[in-house]
């Protein structure tokens, strides 16, 4: 039977006799009777309860110096370095690792060491020659002292930033625009990394810069369009340059050859013309006896011997006839020859009329070079 229906005497589970219902008991009073019965159970014989108490008490203290203990291990990334506080005040600097520290007395604050990180800035700004150009630098950066890093300022991210404004502010101030925007950038850069440099030196931040990058530079839009084609332009005569280099790389190499080669032709001729010389020399030489002994018929010999040698080289017919008339004789035979034979055959095939000697006195009839020396050498004996 329920507690509420009729007969069931109005029994509450919260007590509440009579039918009056007042709602669930207060939450006080009932840990108050559950604390009274622990309490009589610790009371009930004299001083066990106070030893029960005792032993609560330690088991508690015991519990919290667990915690404590376990809560003290942290650890240190191979990339990073610790900074240990003790009391709010530097203590020392700890690898990485697994380490161990006592809570609520020491802090420890990891701080990355290895990783580069990186610093962006860009602006707006005046060039000495009283020009707006947008310049955009990214500084990069490695922090190497971990304590100088936290300590020495504030913010030093926000110190970085700073520092790098005011040397890119100072560096374009002092330039020229077109060095900003051409081909001036390169020592602008290097001009902003010592500058900063200079800046971050009395606030021994703890890091260096191991780069910086320029990034972009622009000038007005009013005028972008024509510094475009001046870039392009520039551009343009770098890669001339470079093409202007390869071809004279290409084509040195090749006139060494010819110049080593022409030197080495003209040493030969010069060699071959002295040794000619000097054959010539002996030979004269070796004649100058002969002459002296018989002059006349030297000279005959000499001279038949050089017509010779003249006209062996053409192949024409010498008409000489009695009276002094010279004819001209033209062998159409040979010329069809000439034309079939090879270059030595055509040579040798061509012929040639030649005055003859006002005192000769040979015959009509046609003769070769040499029916003209045997003529040569009877007129000389006369």
């Amino acid at each position: 039977m329920a507690w509420n229906e009729p007969g069931g005497k109005n029994n509450d589970p919260w007590k509440n006799r009579g039918g009056r219902d007042q709602g669930p008991p207060d939450l006080d009073d009932v840990f108050k009777n559950l604390f009274g019965k622990f309490g009589k159970m610790g009371g009930g014989k004299g001083g066990s309860g106070k030893s029960l108490g005792t032993v609560g008490a330690a088991i508690l203290i015991a519990l919290l110096a667990v915690i404590w203990v376990v809560s003290g291990f942290y650890t240190i990334r191979e990339s990073e370095r610790g900074v240990v506080l003790r009391f709010g005040e530097y203590s020392q600097q700890v690898e990485p690792g697994l380490r161990w520290k006592p809570t609520f007395i020491d802090t420890v604050i990891p701080v990355d060491v290895t990783s580069i990180r990186d610093q962006a800035s860009s602006g707006s700004m005046l060039t000495e020659d009283e020009n707006v150009v947008r310049v955009q630098m990214e500084m990069q950066y490695r922090v190497v002292d971990p304590y100088r890093w936290t300590f020495a300022v504030t913010s030093p991210e926000m110190s970085l930033s700073q520092a790098l404004d005011s040397a890119i502010r100072y560096v374009v101030g002092h330039s020229q625009m077109d060095d900003v925007l051409t081909d001036g950038r390169e020592v602008t850069r290097q001009r902003v990394w010592e500058e900063l440099q200079a800046i971050l030196e009395p606030y021994d931040l703890g890091v260096t810069i191991t780069d910086m990058n320029f990034r972009d530079a622009r000038p007005p839009e009013e005028v972008k369009d024509a510094f475009d084609d001046a870039i392009a332009a520039q551009e343009d005569e770098q890669r001339f340059i470079r093409e202007a280099e390869a071809y004279a790389r290409e084509i040195e190499p090749r006139a060494r050859g010819q110049v080593n080669r022409m030197n080495e032709e003209a040493q030969a001729y010069k060699e071959r013309v002295i040794l000619e010389a000097q054959g010539e020399v002996a030979r004269f030489s070796e004649l100058l006896p002969q002459f002296e002994a018989a002059p006349q018929v030297t000279r005959e010999r000499i001279y038949l011997e050089t017509m010779e040698e003249v006209l062996g080289k053409t192949s024409k017919v010498l008409i000489n006839t009695k009276g002094g008339n010279n004819m001209m004789y033209l062998p159409l035979d040979k010329m069809m020859e000439q034309k079939s034979s090879s270059a030595p055959a055509r040579s040798s095939s061509s012929y040639q009329s030649l005055p003859s000697s006002s005192g000769s006195n040979s015959s009509g009839s046609a003769t070769q070079s040499s029916g003209f020396r045997d003529s040569r050498f009877g007129n000389g004996g006369e």
